[in-house]
């Protein structure tokens, strides 16, 4: 036997083959280093963790048995990007299933397939096309295109993505964990699939949002992409036309309730932070009745927070803070606004706790600081107004219901219609976070012209676009261009003529969570406190110029996404360190992140 053949021989033998993955290269605190394999030949290619096509240089091709399974032709990582946009335009039609198809939705399925193949790949487009047009390609990566996967799952599912535990698995979720076969994890996002987006209970559809998330923690965040792990909890669903579905691939029962379903959350906590201490959970779209009790049963055990509650709250107080800075006036003057909330589901009631907290703390933090900020609100639900004469008032929003007599003196009652309280108030802020479709109609605009503001603030926040209270055109067209916008989906700016633009912002928590999670993975803290929260809020607040805020701009462009995500870690770190809760991040011990003068040097 020659020597080559024999070197050949040799090369089979080994068990552990190197690997140089350029995935490498997103992570924030690794360099280009090599990746220990346990594959060879075709199940590297059919593992899109390793697998590179093209890109795979002769030399790792002879050691990895690879040569002759692939095209002769070597191609580095911007040839590969280039060959996929250019097939990105040709296949977009082609990928269309028909005229109900939309153009966004094909884009998706193209952009999934590479993931599906090649998560190298992915991720180099992700980061060098996708964040250098996010613009263009976040509405097809995350909201509103990621809810029509939502709706769609079952029958775009191809392969599968992230861990599924139900409650058949009672009892072997501790086991199960252990079948995710990287051994660090280092953020994980979890939905139960009840309250997607605005589209209601799409069950084990849901996953698609978890999976949308941890992308956008790899491109804003520069987040391991072997270290995100998305999680579906199905625990059954109360939609009927998902339960009569034969192709549904979920379980076919109605949702468990009370302690039936808390012990399978614990089951799932418990096993998570067992094998993976320090990862963090990101709980998203849980209905209201579990979100405020999950959030509050485990924020003070487990390094968690609930983007719903707690992102979105921050998303809007940013907002609202801008709104403040629009109108010419400092921040300080922030209790003194008159905020109608239109919405009083989880996300709703997260946004008002966290604005009467920040009202509160400007005002002193007393108790009579609590009850003037407390009275700044009105908040209208499905049922009207509320107030202390109604009825089994839920507990969340029972802090804000306004008093009868009180509401009697402004000519209001209990149940009273969003358009009578908005004449009646004439608010600085509408809010809309009710995910009902065009809520803000044309005879609530109308109302808000008796604003007493000087540049009243629309708040168009619900999700997908379809959910969304009004659009930006028709805000600018009945009340003018002296407003502020802002929506929770995309919308064009608005042309008011005579070079007068009514600036549509994007209250999107995209925004936030990439940096609230990068913040406490390096500070190693073991909860997400408040004050990290508000830190993070503050920071997106102060983000926009003066200059940019007077022309009604208080959100920045997603194009600065992953900027933003770098200041806003660098704002929850410092907290964690005011607040003595810094652990420490693999090499740098937690009294080293104290003696930081500058945080953003870790990032």
């Amino acid at each position: 036997m020659g020597i080559g053949n024999k070197l050949r021989l040799n090369s089979r033998m080994l068990h552990r083959r190197i690997l140089y993955s350029s995935a490498r290269s997103f992570t924030t605190t690794e360099g280009h280093r090599p990746t220990i394999v346990h594959k060879r030949s075709l199940d590297i290619l059919h593992d899109p963790w390793f697998n590179k096509g093209t890109a795979f240089t002769m030399t790792e091709r002879d050691r990895l048995d690879l040569r002759g399974l692939l095209p002769p032709s070597v191609m580095d990582s911007e040839q590969q990007i280039q060959r996929f946009m250019t097939d990105l335009k040709r296949l977009e039609e082609q990928a269309r299933d028909g005229p109900s198809d939309p153009n966004a939705l094909a884009k998706w399925r193209i952009l999934n397939r590479l993931h599906d193949r090649n998560e190298t790949m992915y991720y180099k487009v992700y980061k060098l096309v996708l964040i250098a047009n996010i613009e263009e390609y976040a509405p097809i990566v995350y909201t509103p295109t990621v809810g029509l996967v939502c709706q769609n799952y079952s029958g775009l599912f191809r392969r599968p993505r992230g861990m599924y535990f139900s409650s058949e698995d009672r009892g072997e979720m501790m086991s199960m964990v252990y079948n995710w076969p990287a051994e660090q994890v280092d953020m994980i996002v979890v939905t139960d699939g009840s309250r997607i987006l605005g589209l209601g209970d799409l069950g084990i559809h849901g996953i698609g949002i978890s999976v949308g998330k941890l992308d956008l923690y790899v491109a804003a965040a520069g987040i391991n992409p072997q270290r995100v792990l998305p999680v579906m909890i199905d625990v059954g669903t109360n939609n009927e036309k998902l339960l009569k579905d034969p192709l549904y691939l979920g379980l076919q029962q109605h949702r468990l309730e009370n302690d039936d379903y808390i012990e399978v959350i614990d089951e799932f906590m418990e096993a998570v932070f067992t094998r993976w201490p320090h990862v963090i959970v990101q709980f998203e779209d849980f209905q209201s009745k579990w979100a405020f009790k999950l959030l509050q049963r485990y924020r003070s055990r487990y390094r968690m927070f609930n983007d719903d509650v707690q992102g979105t709250a921050g998303v809007a107080i940013a907002g609202l803070l801008g709104a403040v800075r629009a109108q010419g006036r400092p921040m300080l003057d922030f209790p003194k606004m008159k905020i109608v909330v239109a919405g009083a589901g989880s996300a709703g009631i997260g946004v008002l706790n966290t604005a009467r907290k920040t009202m509160a703390r400007m005002l002193g933090n007393t108790e009579t600081a609590f009850e003037s900020a407390q009275s700044q609100f009105w908040v209208v639900d499905a049922q009207g107004l509320i107030t202390e004469g109604r009825d089994n008032i839920d507990p969340e929003a029972l802090p804000f219901a306004r008093k009868t007599k009180e509401m009697e003196r402004q000519g209001l009652k209990e149940g009273a219609s969003l358009v009578e309280v908005v004449r009646e108030v004439k608010p600085d802020v509408l809010l809309g976070l009710s995910a009902v479709g065009g809520l803000f109609s044309k005879e609530v605009l109308e109302a808000m012209k008796g604003s007493t503001s000087t540049r009243p603030a629309i708040f168009a926040m619900s999700n997908p676009t379809k959910n969304a209270e009004c659009t930006a055109q028709e805000a600018f067209s009945i009340l003018g261009d002296n407003i502020i916008f802002a929506s929770g989906s995309p919308f064009k700016n608005v042309d008011l003529g005579n070079g007068h633009v009514g600036h549509c912002n994007q209250g999107n928590n995209m925004y936030l969570f990439p940096g609230i999670g990068l913040g406490v993975l390096l500070s190693g803290t073991p909860i997400v406190s408040d004050g990290m929260l508000q830190a993070a809020a503050e920071c997106l607040a102060a983000y926009m110029s003066e200059e940019e805020v007077l022309k009604g701009i208080i959100y920045p462009p997603i194009s600065r996404i992953r900027d933003i995500t770098k200041r806003i870690a660098a704002a929850v770190i410092k907290e964690a360190i005011e607040e003595d809760l810094v652990g420490g991040y693999r090499e740098m011990e937690a009294r080293e992140l104290q003696k930081l003068n500058e945080v953003p040097a870790l990032l």
